[in-house]
């Protein structure tokens, strides 16, 4: 079953891999479900039926016109949940923008199924800078991201996005050329109008009121030099705002956790779920 239909009729790619308890990974902006490949086969070799699929635009999944707000987006993931099967003792886990179709899943359905949940590099609970959240990311950097997008959307992804993503600098080279290039490709699958009003959601949907819908043990891991999703207004803003929630800083890390730190990732999700 490659694809599930959603309540509106589009088509989302999902992989399902091994038995078990299952998890559910939820991919960042702008790239697919194979960003989790190396920890989903981790899980399903611990014995952990891993579920990833290509959010909506992105990836092999429809590329509809409309649909790109969280309620939507945690409805699409209720659907995936409902049509694989995996709609109880499942565990969430978000990286960056999946990390709110997590808190609005818990909060629009209620947690309904959700044993534990885990938020990685996630921009809950607010990425705008504003008077009450003065560490968040200021308007125009976040319209900048459409800017580039519109005027050249290969060279900004692979130029300039992907880059900071993973870290890279003058000094600091983390990945691989081989991995800015295939990040680069995965961005590209999006389309056009997903890509944009993805990012519209995820820079401008506040999800501190749905922190407190987290009723389930909760996983946080976020890097410190993150300079795509600033720590001080997602990680440790939504470790305080959630309760039983456990923070793990990777020291020095960026947002490409998956990448840069993948063995690390892998093992702090498998003591997580191991618990």
């Amino acid at each position: 079953m490659p694809y599930v239909k959603t309540r509106d009729g589009t088509d989302i790619y999902v992989k399902d891999w091994g038995s078990g308890r299952p998890v559910i990974l939820l991919h960042g902006w702008p790239l697919s479900s194979d960003s989790w490949d190396p920890q989903a086969m981790a899980l399903a070799d611990a014995g952990f039926r891993a579920i990833a699929y290509d959010r909506r635009g992105f990836g092999r999944s429809g590329q509809p016109w409309n649909g790109y707000d969280y309620d939507t987006l945690a409805d699409d993931l209720a659907d995936v949940m409902a049509a694989t099967g995996a709609d109880s003792e499942a565990t969430l886990v978000g990286f960056s923008m999946g990390g709110g179709e997590v808190a609005r899943y818990m909060s629009r359905h209620g947690g309904k199924g959700v044993i534990a949940a885990a938020l990685v590099s996630s921009v809950v609970p607010y990425m705008l800078k504003t008077e009450d959240n003065p560490h968040g990311v200021p308007e125009e950097a976040l319209a900048g991201i459409a800017d580039g997008i519109k005027a050249d959307r290969p060279h900004f992804f692979r130029d300039t996005f992907v880059k900071q993503f993973f870290g890279v600098g003058i000094i600091s080279h983390p990945v691989s050329d081989d991995v800015l290039d295939w990040a680069t490709s995965l961005a590209l699958q999006g389309g056009l109008k997903s890509t944009l009003a993805c990012a519209e959601a995820f820079g401008h949907t506040d999800f501190r009121p749905d922190l407190a819908a987290f009723n389930v043990p909760t996983l946080i891991i976020h890097g410190t030099a993150d300079h795509t999703v600033p720590i001080d207004a997602s990680a440790r803003a939504a470790a305080a705002g959630i309760a039983n929630s456990q923070l793990v800083e990777y020291d020095g890390a960026p947002h490409g956790l998956f990448a840069t730190h993948g063995d690390r990732l892998t093992n702090d999700l498998l003591t997580f779920l191991g618990r």
